[in-house]
């Protein structure tokens, strides 16, 4: 029998959607009494919010889980929690049995009953995925920083070859309209100026507001719009497949809707499209593209992308990399595929070589890193607003986010969720300099 624990250490892995869902988790133990542990060696119980997209996600769960062991022999209590808990399921205690706590992504909002039921002893384990019902169970949102994430959707019904989101968080559901607004005018009572809309899928998004009028992402967002004391909206992933017009034309006319949209292309052959099931061709995905400039012409543009994909060639690559020079990117994020066990590319024939993944990544991210910096320095000169978030490493310097993401290290004695009139004087790959005026 374990003692019931007093204080607790979330670490989440992975995606934006983890990191909310660890904010959560959080707010349910501390609504419970629990407190937080700064240090994860201090904690009496703690949490692994995992990750399943990664190549040997669940080997690296079980490293973690050993290095909590601590010198006289003893472990907190250990949940494991996120997307790696619903694919290993029961197999996690088996392997681990140190492992007290087990719980799916669509099942956390039972996490404090779980603890009190290891307390007495016994394993917990909830894997069940029903359609969001933890959300009308989580707790009111209490304190914020000045930028926060909130879930408006779960889950994906696209099924790519390589993907295991379909299988670990279930069929697209999308959060009721005023559920949502609810939280996000909870969050602005808190502290943030900027929400950021989160979804596996989040342009899937649906929904019907109080008068019962149906609406997709676009129609939220001018909702979200009316908060007098919101600054920012934001939103992220999106699906090429469902990047409606009425969001486009949203990108125009809702100042307060970020210039800056993450559209995942995958890779830039429509015959590696077609065996990645991405129901998109590259033509198709490039013409989105040109109507959200013809929008919002100053849109910073982000993707992600996979390299050496099952059957890619030298030439398939090569439509990745010509498609890249043509978007032109702010930032993307790339990787060598991976195969995930249960997924149709995992069985999938001609592999390629990692000696040759590793020199396309190469390649792929030099061009990326090029076109990063080229971005920034586009922005030398401008005068925009920026969103103070945290304190820089050196004394009286602050780092915020420009409206295209872009982290912004300046000089001033602003606090921490202010907003700051800056002129941008210097850039880098990863970041550029302001100046306040």
């Amino acid at each position: 029998m374990n003692a019931p624990p007093r204080s607790f250490h979330v670490k989440s892995f992975g995606c934006q959607m983890n990191a909310y869902d660890g904010t959560r988790m959080a707010e349910l133990l501390e609504a419970e009494g629990l407190t937080a542990a700064a240090e994860i060696g201090d904690a009496d119980l703690v949490v692994l919010n995992t990750c399943h997209i990664r190549e040997r996600a669940a080997e690296k769960v079980y490293s973690d889980i050993g290095r909590l062991k601590r010198a006289d022999g003893s472990t907190p209590m250990i949940a494991v929690a996120g997307c790696v808990a619903q694919a290993e399921g029961a197999e996690i205690p088996r392997r681990a049995p140190s492992v007290d706590i087990v719980v799916g992504p669509q099942a956390y909002h039972r996490l404090p009953a779980m603890v009190a039921e290891a307390a007495t002893g016994r394993r917990a384990l909830d894997t069940d995925m029903p359609a969001l019902s933890k959300f009308q169970q989580l707790p009111a949102r209490r304190r914020q920083g000045p930028s926060a994430f909130l879930t408006v959707q779960e889950g994906c019904d696209k099924f790519c070859t390589y993907c295991v989101v379909p299988y670990t968080r279930g069929a697209e559901v999308s959060r009721r309209w005023t559920q949502v607004v609810d939280e996000a005018r909870a969050l602005v009572d808190a502290g943030a100026r900027e929400i950021t809309l989160l979804g596996q899928n989040v342009n899937a998004w649906t929904g019907t507001d109080a008068a019962g009028r149906s609406g997709g992402l676009d129609r939220l967002i001018a909702e979200l719009d009316r908060l007098p004391a919101l600054e920012r909206i934001r939103y992220t992933t999106s699906h090429p497949n469902d990047m409606t017009q009425g969001l486009i034309d949203a990108h125009r006319d809702v100042e307060k809707l970020m210039p800056f949209l993450h559209l995942p292309v995958q890779a830039g052959s429509d015959r590696i499209l077609k065996a990645m099931n991405r129901s998109h061709t590259r033509d198709s995905y490039l013409r989105i593209l040109d109507r959200v400039r013809a929008a919002r012409p100053d849109i910073a543009v982000s993707g992600d992308f996979i390299v050496g994909f099952p059957g890619e060639t030298d030439a398939d690559f090569e439509q990745t990399l010509d498609l890249v020079r043509q978007v032109g990117h702010a930032q993307a994020f790339s990787f060598k595929y991976s195969p995930r066990p249960g997924t149709p590319a995992a069985t999938m024939a001609d592999p390629v070589p990692e000696s040759v993944m590793d020199a396309r990544l190469h390649m792929l991210q030099a061009l990326i890193w090029e076109q990063a910096t080229a971005f920034n320095q586009t922005t030398v000169g401008r005068r925009t607003r920026i969103l103070i978030e945290r304190n820089g490493r050196k004394p009286g310097q602050r780092i915020g986010k420009s409206p295209w993401l872009q982290s912004v290290h300046l000089e001033t004695d602003a606090p921490i969720g202010a907003m700051v009139d800056v002129a941008i004087v210097s850039a880098g790959p990863n970041s550029v300099g302001g100046a306040a005026v």
